[in-house]
Formats: C-alpha cells, structure tokens, sequence
C-alpha cells in the first residue's frame, strides 16, 4: 500500500508534487495489489449427524482428542483459510488448537508444511451451537489438486453433530492434541468428515468458482475416493488440463439421498441452496442437477409404498417449481446457472411407468430453458444406446441409478468446461 500525503488546500508546490507522484505510483501499483480476493477451494455440504441413528455415538464425540481431516483443494493460492461449524449442534465446541498443513497421504502430513491455525489472534475458540467460525488466513502456498490436512483439538467432550458422509479413510480420530505431528499415533478412521466444512484460498487473479449442488449422484456414490472420483472432482481435473484455462475451483456440495422438496438426508434443497451454494466465498457457477430422489422416494419394485404419507410424494409440476426456486435465486446473486438433466434409472428400485413420465417431464422442462447460462444433457450423454431409459452398461454401477466410475467421468466430459469461463 502507497501512503499518500493529506491534501488538503492550500497545497505548497513541493507538497503537490508528492502528491502526483503518490497519485501515479498508485496508478501503477500491479493488478494483484486490488484483485486479492477469497474463493472456496474445498467445501462440503453439512448435515445432522446427531440424528442419523446408523452412527455410534462414539464416532460422535471427541473428548481430548484430536481430530484430522484430509480435503482436496480444487484451487491454488498465496493463503488459506478454515472454516469450522457446529451448526446442528446444541453444545459449544471447545477447540483447544487447530493447524493445517500439506498432506503427504493418509493421515500423515509434511511437517515443513505444518501451520498452526488461529482464530481473531488466539489458539483457542469456542463454537456456539448453530454457529461456524472461520480461522485467521494463513500464509501457506497452495496449487490446484493438492491434498491438505486440517487438524483440530477438541480438549473437552465434543459432541460432534455437524458433518458429512464420507467414504473412509477422510477423518481420523487422534489421541491428545496432536494437531502438529506429522505421522500421527493410534489413529482412529472415522466413517464421516465432522466439522471441518470450508477451506478457502486467496487469489490474485480473477477466478471463477463452480458449486455443484445435488444428491448422491453429485456427491459421488460408491467410488474409493469421491475427492478424485466424483464427477464435480474429475470435472475439476479436466477444467485444470484444458489449454490456457483460467482458474476454475469446483466444489461439491452433494448430500447422498438429498431432495429437492422435503427433507430428509439433509434439509431440502430449495432450503440449503443459498447456505450451501449462494455463501460459498467467490461462487460464479451453480452446477445443478437434482430431483431423482423427489421422483422416487417411497417407490419400491414399481408400487408406492401405502406406508409413505402422500405428501412426501412429488409431482413433475412441483419438482420444476422447486428449481425455479434455486434458478431464481442464483440469477438474483448474479450467479450463473448450468443446469442438468436427471439420468435414466429403469431397473432401479426407484423405476415406474409414472415415475419414468415424471422424469421426462422434468427433462422436457429443463431443455428447453431460456433463463439458464447452459444446459448439460446428462441423461442424453449415459443412456443405452439400446434403451433411452436406462444407463448404459458401462456406465452403470449395478443398482441402475447411481453411476460407475466410468459414467462419472462421462458425465464430467458431458459439460463443456469453457462455460465454466464465461
């Protein structure tokens, strides 16, 4: 930063001219110097961990342990920052110490690369219940694709309510406070990434920030690592190898078994839309392909179950209001929008004759939007060139709904990574 003199009159002549010189340095100050700004690098979805019944309270709660989660950064900066939530708890997380640092595979991380974390200037923070805090920026280089390990201290009994699925090893549980070591003893792998919902990084060039918003088939289901598998991932990684592409981070904010209308595995989607899209730190992209879930909940060998309460059922009209909802939203941020069509899925469990005329509804609906930035034709780009109504073979991961690895990645190079630019 140029410090210029007061100007106020009257001005002697030598004071003027160190004015116009302080004017003209600053005209000449590098680009970088204004354009300094925060983009999520690696962000997930959070959801209440606490009511899922499946998980042992003991996966739940830390007490004088540490916890350490590896994240996949989609973008690379000068900084980097944290964020941490306790949004669906209901007691103040005690954090004794934090640190995050380069990750050197698993649990380990480069101890040359370790940087203890603060948050407003102290070590130590507490997080009310419902809120999130971010940590202080942190001067530690970062390069698109790298993997980073955030370590958190939790000194007191920790009940851990606010997290996400994951496929393990992401999370670890450690013994004491061991925010700092680099090859971590009597590591415990958690089923689940608790707390550690953001990491942003800083950037000096303009950079555009995609959220990919959806269910399990966003989130990347049944793959060994959905941070390099998932199609948002392998999207990220073909956006990276394109020919003098700008920087483009790709954040997946997927909740497996979400909905659109009604909650469930995780509040709707036309609730979370703004929290988990719309507040992500420099979003110029909404990536949205979501509806499945509406269209088959309560369907099981074709019947709708006469368990499931009607109003738990959605119709095709209500599944497009709903994304006019989101649409609207993002367009009133100024956010551009891609949106994508729902898959094919007959044989599923999910499949009937009026769950197949919803769908194509719905996909009728979205092709032929006029008030989106691009339409991707997922459905068009992984049907069965012998059944329009079914994945094809190698694309399908066996249940006839959620993708194979293959088809991931045929859904990533269905989207045309130059709009991604615009």
């Amino acid at each position: 930063m140029v410090a210029c003199p007061d100007a106020r009159p009257p001005l002697a002549p030598t004071r003027l001219a160190r004015i116009l010189v302080c004017a003209l340095a600053m005209l000449f100050l590098p680009v970088a110097a204004w354009a300094q700004h925060w983009v999520a690098a690696w962000a997930m979805a959070p959801v209440d961990h606490s009511a899922l019944a499946v998980q042992p309270a003991s996966l739940r709660t830390l007490d004088n342990e540490t916890l350490r989660q590896r994240v996949v950064v989609t973008a690379g900066g000068s900084q980097v920052r944290v964020r941490l939530s306790n949004l669906y708890g209901t007691t103040p997380l005690a954090i004794g110490a934090a640190s995050v640092a380069r990750s050197t595979g698993g649990d380990a991380i480069a101890r040359r690369w370790i940087e203890a974390l603060s948050f407003q200037g102290r070590r130590e923070v507490q997080v009310a219940p419902g809120a999130q805090v971010w940590s202080d920026p942190i001067r530690l280089p970062v390069v698109a694709g790298q993997a980073l390990a955030v370590s958190v201290y939790l000194r007191e009994p920790s009940i851990l309510a606010t997290g996400h699925p994951g496929v393990p090893p992401a999370a670890w549980s450690l013994p004491g406070d061991q925010t700092m070591a680099a090859k971590p003893s009597n590591a415990q792998a958690l089923p689940w990434n608790p707390l550690v919902t953001g990491v942003d990084v800083l950037v000096t060039a303009p950079a555009r920030v995609v959220a990919a918003f959806g269910d399990s088939i966003t989130d990347g289901p049944g793959v060994s690592d959905n941070a390099v598998d998932s199609y948002p991932a392998q999207l990220a990684t073909r956006r990276r190898a394109a020919d003098g592409a700008a920087p483009v981070a790709v954040v997946n904010l997927g909740i497996s078994g979400n909905r659109l209308l009604r909650d469930g595995n995780g509040p709707s989607g036309v609730s979370r839309f703004g929290r988990d899209v719309l507040e992500q730190s420099g979003v110029t992209h909404a990536l949205i392909l979501i509806g499945i879930n509406d269209i088959g909940y309560g369907t099981v060998g074709g019947v709708r179950s006469p368990l499931v309460p009607a109003q738990q059922f959605a119709s095709a009209d209500e599944i497009v209001a709903g994304l006019q909802q989101i649409v609207r939203q993002a367009r009133a941020r100024g956010v551009k929008v891609l949106l994508g069509t729902l898959l094919p899925f007959k044989g599923s469990t999910y499949w009937s004759e009026e769950n197949e005329h919803a769908r194509q509804a719905v996909n009728r609906w979205i092709r032929g939007r006029q008030d989106v930035d691009a339409v991707i034709d997922f459905d068009a780009a992984l049907r069965s060139p012998g059944d329009a109504l079914s994945l094809a073979p190698a694309f399908d991961s066996g249940d006839h709904l959620h993708p194979s690895k293959a088809g991931l990645a045929a859904m990533a190079a269905a989207a045309d990574v130059a709009e991604l630019s615009e």
